[in-house]
């Protein structure tokens, strides 16, 4: 056991409440939040001034508000884990939502845990779980990418995985890049894909719009940007399986036609849309039989 550890042994140890707020509409607190806060020794919050008006709605008074943000969060680590240490109570949100998921804390949660400090969660709003929820679509599953990254191969990587997806896809988006990320998921997903588009959820212009991805870049383009938005896109639908015998036809006749095995492999699997395994395979016996026959005259 560290010295540190030693110390602490005996000690009240604090706690590490991570508290979920309202995404828009402040009555969304819950009353178990709300209590929280008013208990806690200090509250660790992206802005002080916008936590500072929910604390006033909520009748709060904060004992101590301490900014933790993206910016800021690994200085902040040592002066949230002396308070936590000298067995104070401190409270984790967002400005909105709950915190972690695309929001800072991560790195306060797991150097808490690591000193052997509770950490516990009081659960409530989540922009993901209120679009996935109203988007129509079946959500017994679900993936969620949070922000893409703004360009590079990692972005197309991003956008590969989503057309890809077995079920549907979570992607938070602000209003000046929302049209190029909805152009940019339909060149990879097909026009025909369809979305959700949630914006200002729980506030007094919320909007939840559904359809097509081309439909969704039309409208984008004459609509005017405004809040934030969460995206919520169509699990890729399954194609029927190409039978066997119809890839390793359609390899034998490019291959007879002086296309390479290979080539004429890659060819098949983009026209046919079958998986490169199925495709590889089906040229290997095509290239086999050649061989044999070759050899057999």
């Amino acid at each position: 056991m560290s010295d540190a550890a030693s110390r602490r042994v005996g000690a009240r140890r604090g706690t590490l409440f991570v508290v979920a707020t309202p995404i828009g509409n402040l009555a969304d607190l819950s009353r178990r939040a709300a209590e929280v806060l008013a208990a806690v020794e200090a509250v660790c919050c992206e802005d002080t001034r916008h936590t500072g008006k929910l604390l006033e709605y909520a009748g709060v008074q904060a004992k101590r508000l301490l900014a933790v943000h993206a910016h800021n969060e690994s200085a902040q680590l040592a002066a949230v884990l002396g308070l936590l240490g000298s067995g104070a109570d401190v409270a984790l949100v967002s400005d909105a939502g709950t915190p972690l998921i695309s929001d800072p804390g991560g790195r306060l949660v797991a150097a808490a845990i690591e000193a052997g400090y509770d950490v516990t969660v009081v659960p409530g709003p989540s922009a993901a779980l209120a679009a996935l929820v109203v988007s129509g679509f079946a959500v017994d599953r679900f993936r969620f990418e949070g922000f893409l990254p703004r360009k590079g191969a990692e972005r197309r990587s991003r956008l590969a995985e989503i057309a890809s997806a077995p079920c549907p896809t979570v992607v938070f988006e602000a209003p000046n890049r929302v049209e190029k990320t909805l152009g940019d998921i339909r060149a990879t997903s097909g026009a025909d894909r369809r979305v959700t588009i949630a914006r200002e959820l729980t506030k007094l212009h919320e909007e939840v719009w559904r359809g097509r991805l081309d439909e969704a870049v039309a409208r984008a383009q004459h609509a005017a940007a405004r809040g934030e938005y969460v995206l919520v896109v169509e699990a890729a639908r399954r194609r029927p399986q190409t039978p066997a015998a119809e890839v390793r036809e359609a390899i034998s006749r490019l291959v007879a036609a002086g296309i390479a095995w290979r080539e004429a492999a890659a060819a098949v699997e983009v026209l046919l849309a079958v998986p490169h395994r199925v495709a590889y395979a089906a040229a290997l016996e095509v290239r086999g039989d050649s061989a044999e026959g070759r050899t057999s005259a």
